[in-house]
This record gives structure tokens, C-alpha cells and sequence, in this order.
């Protein structure tokens, strides 16, 4: 079973940083990319960033220089780490990771429980 860990949010005040993990654990074969979305009150889940296992990476416009994604492959675990923190980025943070179980199967979408962030002063 794979599980997605995740850790790190908490209160920041505005221009403040805060630095998310995430680890995966369980048992599986492989693992694509590894990201993670955020979903603000009353707004749809959005994606923040991801990160391939080669290290490719995408960045949502509006978070493109403040945030950076790193990933340990041997720790099967991705970072975030989140600076220059705006009100608007308040929301609650979900890790996710696609992951292929088999050798033979197709790649499936995993999330974390999600972790709170909250800038504000």
C-alpha cells in the first residue's frame, strides 16, 4: 500500500518562508513525478509545482520564482520549499505522486492528507 506523508505547514506572516515535505512509502516499482496542488477555500484544487524523476519542473505562473521543488529519489521524498509567502497563497497543501506499483502496470495517482498553510499577519 502506498502512503504519502506529508509535513512542514504551519502560520507564516507575509514574506515569511516555510519548506513542505512529502515522502512516499509502501510498497511499488517506480515513481514518475511527484508535485504538489493546493486548494484555497471556495476554490478548485490547483497545481503549485512538479517534479519528474529525470527533474523536470513546472510552476504555476503565479508562484514561479518564490517557490522552489526539489526531490531526494532515494528518499522517495519531494520538498517544497516556499519563500517571499503571500496572503493568497493561504490554502491547504496536498502532495501527489504518480506511481507505478508493477513493473506492469500503469501508472496511478496518489495524494497526501494535506497540510495547512496559512500566511497572514
Amino acid at each position: 500500500q502506498v502512503r504519502l506523508v506529508e509535513s512542514g505547514g504551519g502560520l507564516v506572516q507575509p514574506g515569511g518562508s516555510l519548506r513542505l515535505s512529502c515522502a512516499a512509502s509502501g510498497s511499488f516499482y517506480s515513481i514518475f513525478s511527484m508535485g504538489w496542488y493546493r486548494q484555497a477555500p471556495g476554490k478548485e484544487r490547483e497545481l503549485v509545482t512538479a517534479i519528474t524523476s529525470p527533474g523536470s519542473t513546472t510552476y504555476a505562473d503565479s508562484v514561479k520564482g518564490r517557490f522552489t521543488i526539489s526531490r531526494d529519489n532515494a528518499k522517495n521524498t519531494v520538498y517544497l520549499q516556499m519563500d517571499s509567502l503571500k496572503p493568497d497563497d493561504t490554502a491547504v497543501y496536498y502532495c501527489n505522486a504518480r506511481i507505478k506499483v508493477y513493473t506492469w502496470a500503469l501508472e496511478s495517482n496518489y495524494w497526501g492528507q494535506g497540510t495547512q498553510v496559512t500566511v497572514s499577519s
